[in-house]
């Protein structure tokens, strides 16, 4: 049951990844903890699921779709609630951030309803692979492969694109780069695109996954993801990869070996034991500041 066990690990943890890289970008360029992305990653399942019931798009476009209305999304909340209190306490974003992830859950409620929804029969046609003493599912391959891809790309973006080149200098020093020439609000913007897009992804994913999509489903999945970004390494987007696989390994294994009431402390014991032992996560650095 080993290998079983582990490509449900993966499966899950690829999730949880694509979920914490969100988080981890938007700390590393502006130090902000943006606890709204839970519900962007829930708004992404339910755009997903709206697509593929009501207008019979396959599952591809309606994670297109959702990503793009996802990014929109991004892109205003950082626009409304962030933008203004740059300069304020820490204390008031992240204040604005918890108001802004209360309203949307709440929005999702009124216009949804309390009940989880599925996705219709044949979303996605799955079938079991088998491989060893293993059953495999085509989903399971499909969200491994989709994230991969993802994650590549994002590589992609941040180490070769003069784009991504603009967010490692403003990560590095946010005022220098304003003074170099760097449009800062238009690289902030583009980090919470991207970050959104992803976690609509992730939030389509585990919607045909688990066939549920309900108005509350981003809250432990924001919290496991968070608790992912810090694993590894908050800023970190390596880190964010790592730790979210991780978690969702020892998770399922966790579950496996009859933890199953634990299922959601897992992570969180995790997370404090390895910030216990290194308390800037598995791949972030320690950052020493002039005074």
């Amino acid at each position: 049951m080993f290998l079983q066990q582990l490509v449900n690990g993966v499966a899950l943890g690829s999730v949880y990844a694509l979920i914490a890289l969100g988080y981890t970008m938007v700390y590393g360029i502006i130090t902000l903890i943006n606890f709204a992305h839970g519900e962007i990653f829930m708004a992404g399942a339910f755009i997903g699921l709206l697509l593929v019931s009501a207008f019979k798009v396959n599952v591809f476009v309606a994670m297109a779709g959702a990503m793009v209305f996802c990014m929109l999304m991004g892109v205003i909340i950082e626009l409304i609630a962030y933008r203004p209190l740059r300069k304020s306490s820490r204390l008031s974003a992240l204040i604005s951030a918890i108001g802004v992830s209360i309203f949307l859950s709440s929005l999702a409620l009124m216009v949804f309803g309390a009940d989880a929804k599925g996705f219709p029969d044949g979303a996605f046609p799955v079938r079991q692979i088998k491989v060893g003493t293993a059953d495999i599912s085509t989903l399971q391959l499909l969200i491994i492969g989709v994230s991969a891809v993802l994650m590549m790309a994002l590589e992609f973006i941040v180490q070769k694109t003069k784009i991504g080149k603009a967010m490692r200098a403003t990560s590095e020093d946010y005022n220098t780069s304003a003074l170099m020439g760097i449009n800062v609000n238009r690289v902030i913007s583009f980090t919470f695109a991207l970050g959104s897009a992803l976690a609509a992804a992730g939030g389509v994913l585990v919607g045909v996954l688990f066939n549920a999509v309900s108005f509350n489903m981003g809250l432990m999945a924001g919290l496991k993801a968070f608790a992912a970004a810090v694993l590894g390494g908050i800023g970190s987007i390596p880190g964010a990869m790592l730790g979210g696989l991780l978690l969702g390994v020892s998770e399922v294994f966790g579950v496996a070996i009859g933890y199953s009431s634990y299922r959601d402390a897992i992570a969180f014991t995790i997370l404090v034991l390895v910030l216990l032992v290194k308390p800037t996560g598995l791949l972030g650095q320690k950052i020493t500041k002039k005074v």
